[in-house]
């Protein structure tokens, strides 16, 4: 049995080597601000880092939104997340909200965000750090910042324009203006849309053919995906020749290569 992370006000379910975090602040819509939920998802984020029992992490909402983002209501009021000078509001992001882009950066196995609703401001940015995106038709997504005169003081800007090019980035960011899932599948924003009772059903056969895998392969695998965005081919081609010596000396591996030649389902155990 493995301990699972205290989250406050979310949901944690374990299924095979799949874990399944879902948001559930539904009278909020999921906001991140003014909830418990940042601290839900980077210590989930964590957690699965540090438990090789874990190949796969599904993030989904709870209710009608997938994640909507900021609390416009305390930014009207400037109360809550949004209270006090430039210079508190800053430290606030860098301490908050901020924690989310940084812990997505890290993780260690493949995070597909399973979109249920709406995802807006911070929420689209949110389902943008996922690895793979799922939606339910009904899905709208939104850059909105700039609708509340405000920018994506989460990273969204850095996470957007890699997915789907500086140009509809700069479009979909300088408009604000919301967009089905349709749209979003075309753009290459989604890998798929669905109806959404089978929503869950889907974005679960997906990680469970992942979670197949062997573990310690899907880490490294998830390693040199991170990296190839930011490291030089000659660099990044010794990390793949220095990962693939480890690999080649796995348990796993030979398991692997045996469970191919006798055209059978590998048994693996992340050795």
């Amino acid at each position: 049995m493995i301990d699972k992370p205290t989250v406050r006000e979310s949901s944690i379910d374990l299924d095979g080597r799949v874990a399944t975090l879902t948001l559930q602040r539904d009278d909020v819509r999921n906001a991140l601000t003014g909830t418990a939920l940042i601290d839900d998802i980077v210590d989930t984020v964590e957690w699965v880092n540090t438990h090789p029992a874990v190949s796969v992490l599904i993030v989904t909402g709870e209710g009608s939104a997938f994640c909507a983002g900021g609390n416009i209501k305390e930014m009207r009021d400037r109360s809550g997340a949004f209270a006090g000078s430039a210079r508190e509001l800053e430290e606030r992001y860098r301490r908050g909200i901020q924690r989310i882009p940084l812990a997505f950066e890290k993780a260690e196995i493949p995070i597909i965000a399973a979109i249920n609703g709406p995802a807006i401001g911070a929420g689209f940015d949110l389902a943008c750090m996922c690895d793979m995106r799922i939606a339910a038709t009904d899905a709208v997504f939104g850059e909105t910042f700039i609708n509340l005169g405000i920018v994506p003081g989460d990273g969204g800007a850095w996470f957007l324009q890699r997915l789907i090019g500086y140009q509809r980035a700069a479009e979909l960011t300088f408009s604000g203006r919301l967009i089905k899932a349709e749209e979003a599948l075309q753009l290459g924003l989604l890998l798929e849309v669905v109806d959404a009772n089978k929503l869950m059903p889907k974005v679960k056969l997906i990680a469970d053919e992942i979670a197949a895998k062997p573990p310690l392969t899907v880490r490294f695998t998830k390693r040199l995906m991170k990296l190839a965005r930011r490291e030089d081919l000659p660099e990044f081609l010794d990390l793949c020749a220095c990962y693939q010596g480890i690999c080649h000396n796995t348990e796993d591996h030979l398991e692997a290569v045996n469970a191919f030649l006798e055209k059978r389902k590998g048994r693996y155990h992340g050795k």
